[in-house]
């Protein structure tokens, strides 16, 4: 974040300010969590479903904060130096979206179902070949994470590439209001969040609404494999490029292949290599690709970035634990990434046996029986060696797979982690490989921690690991 005075915070939030000395240093950072914090930083008081910055404050200050925003409402039982706001989340998108407005940054918005966070960090990679730029950090999609990232803009940055969730009807909008982006991505679109959308037609709707927040000097990247996908481009005043494999796309891939660890595909006569850990990567590869040429970037520097590119945490991470090859993709899950997954699985060369460990999907509402069933007859379609259910959905992917014609002897059904483990521990054998998967709330990542702790691997700490991935 550049410096920024504090009579430019108080202007931007309609805020006052209380007990701030005479000379008060510029701001340089702000910190929503007392546990990162660092001297000089101002702590932003958030209130939410479990922690109320409030409550904070004294902390913050204590640690060295060098000022609070608070609501005002609570400003009257607090002391020291304070800025008071009507209600401090508002703020804190007032003050993102002033400060963004400070700059020429080009920020690219990146929207979708599935495969957002490979997209931003595939586009930041190509482009920083020849371009300097920032991306969201983890999972920073949100109206609380999308302000923190806006407020990372430095001036020297020439793009910014921001990923935007939502779970509702309205929410990429609300978030284009403050990141007022000129180019929009939407990768795929699928069943995801369904309870709160409530609709597949509303999630084309709510992602749709990256589209009609671009402006007419802008362009927009949309996979275009799909006629529901490529209907959404009416909904643009600005140019629209669909990137796919079919002949319909401007930016088309042919000739694909995908080998351990890396996809090769050829666009325009022109063949390209890049690390990647799945096929489905091609189209966050196509979607950097098509935002590259467009920016005037030439072959050369598109593929000298795309070496650079190595995929986030939790997103199909592949590692070797002892005689088994393990494919992290623990981060999240729904109907269509749960489907990649099981190619993935499928096309991975072993000498063992392909097992999929595979949580539950949250937030599908009533079509969440139906859509573990699907998933069970996807896993038998793709004919991986075992499947081992996690959650209270198990019993449904059982049976889809079951009824789509796998052996009942290769699939578990568990209710509870630790009867997960036995069963792993007993199906484990030499050269399998493993991919392990679930919606968020199902901390998939317990199960990479005892693989690792089997083999006698320092693994990462759980706790820090759900921290870090806090803001959805």
């Amino acid at each position: 974040m550049q410096p920024v005075p504090f009579t430019d915070l108080i202007s931007a939030t309609a805020a006052t300010a209380t007990g701030l000395p005479g000379h008060a240093p510029a701001i340089g950072r702000v910190c929503t969590d007392t546990r990162g914090l660092e001297r000089g930083d101002l702590f932003w008081a958030l209130t939410g479903p479990r922690h109320n910055g409030h409550d904070y404050v004294n902390a913050a200050l204590a640690q060295g904060a060098v000022a609070c925003v608070v609501a005002r409402k609570r400003a009257g039982s607090l002391t020291g130096p304070l800025i008071q706001v009507d209600d401090t989340l508002e703020a804190l998108g007032a003050f993102a979206r002033w400060y963004r407005q400070q700059r020429e940054t080009l920020v690219i918005g990146v929207t979708g179902s599935v495969g957002k966070t490979t997209t931003r960090e595939m586009i930041h990679a190509v482009l920083s070949a020849r371009h300097t730029g920032m991306r969201s950090q983890r999972n920073f999609n949100n109206d609380i994470g999308l302000p923190l990232s806006l407020l990372e803009l430095r001036s020297d940055d020439e793009f910014g590439v921001l990923e935007m969730g939502a779970a509702r009807v309205g929410d990429i909008a609300a978030l284009c209001k403050l990141a007022l982006p000129e180019v929009g991505v939407i990768t795929q679109i699928g069943p995801a969040h369904l309870q709160s959308f409530g609709s597949l037609e509303n999630i084309y709707r709510g992602k749709g609404e990256l589209l009609e927040s671009l402006p007419a000097h802008g362009f927009a990247v949309v996979g275009g494999d799909s006629e529901p996908m490529r209907a959404m481009a009416d909904r643009a005043a600005c140019q629209v490029i669909f990137v796919g494999e079919q002949p319909c796309n401007q930016f088309r891939a042919t000739e694909v292949e995908f080998h351990q660890g890396r996809l090769q595909f050829t666009v325009d006569r022109r063949r390209y290599d890049l690390p990647a850990t799945a096929r489905h990567c091609l189209t966050a590869a196509l979607s950097a690709l098509a935002v590259a040429r467009e920016i005037g970037m030439d072959e050369a520097a598109i593929a000298e970035g795309f070496n650079r590119f190595a995929g986030a945490p939790g997103r199909c991470q592949v590692e070797q634990i002892g005689p088994w090859t393990l494919i992290d993709d623990t981060y999240n899950a729904n109907p269509l990434s749960m489907q990649a997954a099981c190619l993935c699985l499928r096309d991975w060369p072993t000498t063992g046996n392909r097992l999929l460990i595979a949580g539950d999907m949250l937030e599908l509402g009533t079509d969440a029986a139906r859509c573990h069933q699907e998933l069970g007859a996807c896993v038998a379609g793709t004919q991986i060696n075992r499947l081992l259910a996690y959650g209270a959905q198990a019993e449904q992917v059982a049976g889809g797979a079951i009824r789509a014609g796998m052996s009942p002897h290769a699939i578990a059904d568990c209710r509870d982690l630790d009867s997960l483990l036995t069963v792993l521990d007993c199906w484990l054998g030499p050269g399998d490989v493993i991919l392990v998967k679930g919606s968020r709330g199902m901390r998939m990542e317990r199960v990479i921690d005892w693989l690792k702790q089997k083999e006698g691997h320092q693994p990462p700490a759980t706790e820090a690991r759900r921290t870090a991935r806090a803001v959805a």
